[in-house]
């Protein structure tokens, strides 16, 4: 989770014009679907993992779960997940309790994966890797995919599906940095093993991913928000941190609703009306502010992800789907 000041957010606005959505239009001018790609980081909490798996039901909506793996390790087992320069068994955002939560968790991931949507990587022990150099994130990466596809053998867990390690070792091809850390050191990671595109950037507003042949990176818009309409990471954490400091005000919780509510859809009318640039929006698996921004993100998906030509979809379908068009555009 980052937190971006209003003077970095201004800074990023100034940028040059972003690639414009328009070169994939063919000659005949064709309108392109809307793309919504919504994501979830760390992915724990079960009774969450039920809840976005109804909403994508409800709404025919398909996200990526970018799940950090610590939370498929008991606290008493801890010292299986060794990360990078620390100490075995040391992490930010802690481990699992029990093996029966880790057995519902297990159960709701294969369950997600065959509805349709993303397993993606969020690391292990949500640590800040901008200072990591190419051989720490290889560590981090390779332990991600190790106690993933462990998670049913190493705790004991009767049931493993048929797939589950290929999906581990092999099918979770997405990735977003805690904290959003980025650079050439991690890139260089990602690509040596097997990932096809990160999600950790911060770009101006909504942008197309900029594409190489071995790795697509995507960066979260920073869109209007507010009274002032001020630049803000289009993500939960940080509308918690304006809102409220960092701090709950359920007595506020509606308010902060309308508000993220209000500027998550500006943002998709801006794009659905013009040039139809894929709008990305993260939450975690936390009720920030007493649930305000899960019920935005409802209202939201409710509203939109069912219009007929709007897609709500992972951003590993979004880039088997738009290939061939934005490579076109980019030559």
């Amino acid at each position: 989770m980052r937190f971006i000041s209003f003077v970095a957010a201004a800074a990023i606005f100034c940028l040059p014009p972003f690639q414009s959505a328009s070169a994939t239009q063919s000659g005949g001018g064709k309108v392109p679907p809307q793309y919504v790609l919504i994501s979830f980081d760390g992915a724990h909490a079960n009774d969450l993992w039920q809840r976005s798996r109804a909403l994508g039901q409800k709404t025919n909506a398909r996200f990526t779960y970018f799940l950090s793996c610590v939370f498929l390790v008991q606290r008493s087992d801890r010292g299986r997940y060794k990360p990078p320069r620390m100490a075995a068994g040391r992490s930010n955002v802690g481990f699992a309790f029990t093996k029966e939560e880790i057995a519902e968790r297990l159960d709701n991931i294969w369950t997600a994966h065959l509805e349709g949507h993303e397993i993606a990587s969020h690391g292990c022990g949500h640590f800040d890797g901008k200072d990591w150099t190419r051989s720490d994130w290889n560590t981090e990466l390779k332990e991600f995919r190790r106690i993933v596809a462990d998670g049913y053998a190493a705790n004991g867990i009767a049931g493993e599906p048929q797939g589950w390690r290929e999906l581990a070792e092999h099918g979770i091809t997405g990735f977003r940095a805690p904290y959003l850390a980025t650079g050439k050191p991690v890139e260089k990671a990602l690509k040596a093993n097997g990932f096809r595109y990160q999600a950790s950037g911060v770009t101006r507003g909504p942008e197309l991913p900029h594409r190489t042949s071995d790795l697509a990176s995507f960066g979260l818009p920073l869109i209007p928000e507010g009274p002032s309409h001020r630049p803000i990471i289009a993500m939960d954490y940080n509308l918690y941190v304006r809102h409220s400091a960092g701090f709950e005000k359920p007595s506020h919780s509606q308010a902060f609703e309308n508000r993220a509510y209000d500027a998550f859809k500006a943002a998709f009318d801006r794009q659905y009306a013009g040039e139809r640039v894929p709008l990305q929006l993260g939450f975690h698996f936390v009720e920030m502010n007493a649930g305000a921004y899960w019920r935005a993100l409802e209202r939201f998906a409710g509203d939109v992800c069912m219009k007929p030509d709007v897609q709500c979809i992972t951003y590993s379908d979004y880039l088997q789907k738009t290939a061939p068009a934005e490579r076109h555009a980019e030559h």
